[in-house]
């Protein structure tokens, strides 16, 4: 080796020394850290959701419209089934109530003095026929005599004293009532005692 070349030092042999002369005071006076590339990343842009994590969030739209949908749909079976027994239970209720008429005159008809036996016999089968259809369509007689009085199904026409009924017990019906399941076709028309 030559004198020259071992004078010269190489440049990755420089000394710390060296270096820190070299660099200027803002360089000497906190050395950089060292960067990670997940703090560089985070901080550089904000991180993006990815093509998976966006399929799972439409997927999970569409499976709760779905479910909201599916509920709608069997409310509107349920008030659909509601409507149509409502329905049916107003249609059966207005047609008796048109031949309620009929069952009050077979009733004065059957409490008349007759003479004629075939004739009493036939009135009788008559109400005795009218009364099974009212029961085939559900249509019940509202109990009233000897009953306390309830004014959900009662309706008081007169009032009486007599010690031998206790208080507020229906004494005598003028004019029968019926049901229809719950709902109320006629209220009885009745004499309350006491």
């Amino acid at each position: 080796m030559s004198k020259k070349e071992k004078k010269q030092p190489a440049p990755e042999a420089q000394t710390a020394e060296n270096v820190q002369e070299s660099m200027t005071p803002e360089e000497t006076s906190s050395p950089p850290a060292p960067e990670t590339p997940t703090e560089s990343a985070g901080a550089v842009e904000p991180s993006a959701p990815s093509e998976a994590d966006t399929l799972r969030q439409t997927i999970a739209e569409q499976e709760d419209k779905f479910l909201r949908l599916c509920a709608e749909y069997d409310n509107f079976r349920k008030r659909s089934q509601k409507e149509k027994e409502a329905i049916y239970s107003d249609a059966t209720a207005n047609a008796v109530k048109a031949l309620l008429s009929v069952y009050d005159n077979l009733e004065r008809a059957l409490k008349q003095e007759t003479a004629d036996e075939a004739y009493k016999k036939g009135v009788e089968m008559t109400m005795a026929g009218f009364l099974k259809a009212m029961e085939g369509l559900g249509v019940k007689e509202i109990e009233a005599v000897g009953r306390p009085f309830d004014p959900n199904i009662h309706n008081a026409v007169m009032h009486i004293e007599d010690e031998s009924l206790g208080e507020n017990m229906v004494a005598e019906v003028f004019q029968a009532g019926f049901t229809l399941g719950e709902k109320v076709i006629r209220f009885a028309m009745v004499k309350v005692a006491n």
